[in-house]
C-alpha cells in the first residue's frame, strides 16, 4: 500500500477503519483443508487479487492450496495487519489474546454464539473477547459477520465479486444480503468503493461506518441494510452528518413485529417502530427504501443518473400500454407529464406512422417502431432536445438482435450528447435483455415503469431538498 493512499481522517476510528481497508498482511485463522465455508474467504482473497500477504493458521497443515499455515497466531513471523478468525465461539478468545499479543489492527469474527443468543454465556463471551481487544486498542467487526470488500485494496468475502471499485459504499448487518447486492450489482452498473459485513457489532457499529463513509473521499453514495439501532441518538447525529453530504440510502427492518422477531434472532439487536423510523428518516435528509428490489433500483438510480434538475417526464413507448400505465405512474409519483414543444411535435411528425401511434405525451411510436428501429432513435433524438423535458422514460425494443444493439448503441450517444437523465424500461417477453448494456454505460434499466419513475422522484427529492 502506497502511504499516500491513507486518507487524512481526523478521528482514530477513521483512521483505524481506514487501516483495516488496506491490510498489507492477513491471517486466516481456522483455515480449513477441505472445501468448507471458511474456506471461501481465501478463495475470494485470491479471485481478487489481494497482493499481500496471506498467510493460515491451522495446527494441522504446513500448506493449504498454496498458502504457509502455521499452528497459532503467536507462531506467524512478520506483523498480521488483519485476522479472520474462522474458530468457534468456544475456542475464540486465546485467538483474539494472540491477535492482540501480536498487534494485530483489525479481527473479522465470522462465528456466533455471542451475546445475540441471548444467554449469560453469550454474553460474557462476547464481552471477554471485546475487552482483550480493546485493550489492546484492536478493533473487531462481528461477530456473526463476513467482513469487509473493497477492490481497490483486493478485499473480498465472498469469491467472484467485481474487481471494478465504484461509487457506493455499504453498511449490511446481513452478510448474505451484502454478498449478493455485490455479486449481482455488477450486471446493473452498480459498484462498490467498499463494503462491511457488520453482523452483530460488537465493536464497530454502523455509526463508525457511516462516519468514515461520510469523510471518505472515494465514497460518493452510502448504503445501508439496518436491521438494529444499539444508539439511537449517535445513530440519527451519523445519518444525518452522512446525508448533507451525499446520498444516504438505508433499508431498515424490523418495523413491524414480524420483522422485529425475525432480526432480533438474526442479529440480537434492538429495532425501532415504523412510525419514530419514519420521523427519523424526514428529519435526516436520507433516502429510505423497503425490499430488496427498491434497495438496488435506489443504488441504481444514484449511482447512474445524472443529478436531475426537475420533474417534467417525457415518455416514448411502442406498446401503448405501457406507455398509459407509465403516465399513471407519474401522476401517483407526483411527477409532470413534459409539454412537447411545437418544434418536437413537427420532428416527431416526420418519423412517427400516422395509424396507430399517438405524438401527445405519452409519445406512442407504435408496433412498426420494433421492426424500424430508427423510429425509435429518431423520436428520443427528437425528445432529448427539447428543452421542456427533464427526463425520459423509454419503454421499447427491437425485434432482432441486430435492432436492439443499434437501439441501444443510439440511446446511449442520444443520453450522452443531452446530458438528460435516461431510464430505460424492459418490455416483458422479449429474448435479448439489454439491462447489462444499459447499466454499465451509465442508463438504469428497470423492470417496470412503476420501479423507474419511483426510483428517479427518489434521487429528484434528496437534490431538490439541499
Amino acid at each position: 500500500m502506497v502511504a499516500g493512499d491513507i486518507m487524512n481522517f481526523t478521528t482514530k476510528t477513521n483512521k483505524q477503519i481506514d487501516a483495516l481497508f488496506h491490510p498489507d498482511s492477513i491471517a486466516i485463522v481456522g483455515l480449513p483443508r477441505e472445501m468448507k465455508t471458511g474456506k471461501l474467504y481465501l478463495i475470494a482473497l485470491q479471485d481478487q487479487g489481494f497482493s499481500g500477504k496471506i498467510v493460515g493458521v491451522n495446527p494441522k497443515a504446513d500448506v493449504i492450496d498454496g498458502i504457509k499455515c502455521y499452528p497459532s497466531v503467536a507462531s506467524i513471523p512478520g506483523k498480521v495487519d488483519l485476522a479472520i478468525v474462522l474458530t468457534p465461539y468456544n475456542h475464540t478468545l486465546p485467538v483474539i489474546e494472540e491477535c492482540a499479543q501480536k498487534g494485530v489492527k483489525g479481527v473479522v469474527l465470522f462465528t456466533a454464539g455471542y451475546k445475540e443468543t441471548g444467554t449469560v454465556e453469550g454474553a460474557q463471551r462476547q464481552a471477554k473477547i471485546v475487552d482483550v481487544a480493546k485493550k489492546a486498542g484492536m478493533r473487531l467487526i462481528g461477530p456473526n459477520g463476513m467482513g469487509l470488500y473493497a477492490p481497490e485494496s483486493g478485499l473480498s468475502f465472498f469469491p467472484k465479486l467485481s474487481r471494478q471499485s465504484g461509487p457506493i459504499s455499504l453498511i449490511s448487518h446481513s452478510g448474505s444480503l451484502a454478498n449478493i447486492i455485490c455479486a449481482v450489482g455488477a450486471a446493473k452498473g452498480l459498484f462498490f468503493n467498499k463494503a462491511v459485513s457488520l453482523g452483530n457489532e460488537c465493536d464497530l457499529t454502523s455509526v463508525d461506518f457511516f462516519n468514515f463513509y461520510a469523510e471518505d473521499p472515494n465514497t460518493s453514495i452510502i448504503s445501508a441494510y439496518i436491521e438494529g439501532i444499539a444508539d439511537g441518538v449517535s445513530f440519527i447525529k451519523a445519518i444525518r452528518n452522512a446525508a448533507l453530504k451525499k446520498p444516504v440510502i438505508i433499508w431498515k427492518v424490523g418495523l413491524n413485529p414480524e420483522g422485529l422477531s425475525a432480526a432480533n434472532s438474526h442479529t440480537g439487536a434492538l429495532s425501532s417502530p415504523n412510525e419514530i423510523w419514519d420521523g427519523v428518516a424526514a428529519q435526516s435528509g436520507i433516502t429510505t427504501v423497503s425490499g430488496f428490489e427498491m434497495w438496488m433500483d435506489t443504488m441504481m438510480g444514484f449511482s447512474l443518473l445524472p443529478k436531475p434538475k426537475g420533474n417534467r417526464v417525457a415518455i416514448i413507448s411502442g406498446p401503448g400500454g405501457f406507455g398509459v400505465g407509465a403516465a399513471e405512474a407519474c401522476g401517483k409519483e407526483k411527477l409532470k407529464l413534459a409539454q412537447i414543444s411545437s418544434e418536437t411535435h413537427t420532428l416527431l411528425e416526420k418519423v412517427v406512422p400516422p395509424t396507430g401511434t399517438s405524438l401527445r405525451n405519452p409519445i406512442d411510436v407504435g408496433m412498426t417502431a420494433s421492426l424500424t428501429i430508427n423510429i425509435y432513435i429518431e423520436s428520443i433524438k427528437a425528445v432529448a432536445a427539447d428543452p421542456g423535458v427533464d427526463v425520459a422514460l423509454i419503454i421499447g425494443i427491437g425485434m432482432s438482435v441486430e435492432s436492439n444493439e443499434k437501439f441501444a448503441e443510439a440511446v446511449i450517444n442520444i443520453q450522452k450528447k443531452s446530458g438528460k437523465p435516461f431510464l430505460v424500461v424492459e418490455v416483458p417477453n422479449i429474448e435479448h435483455d439489454f439491462s447489462d448494456v444499459f447499466s454499465r454505460a451509465g442508463i438504469p434499466f428497470f423492470k417496470s415503469s412503476e420501479r423507474a419513475l419511483s426510483t428517479y422522484t427518489r434521487v429528484l427529492d434528496y437534490y431538490t431538498s439541499l
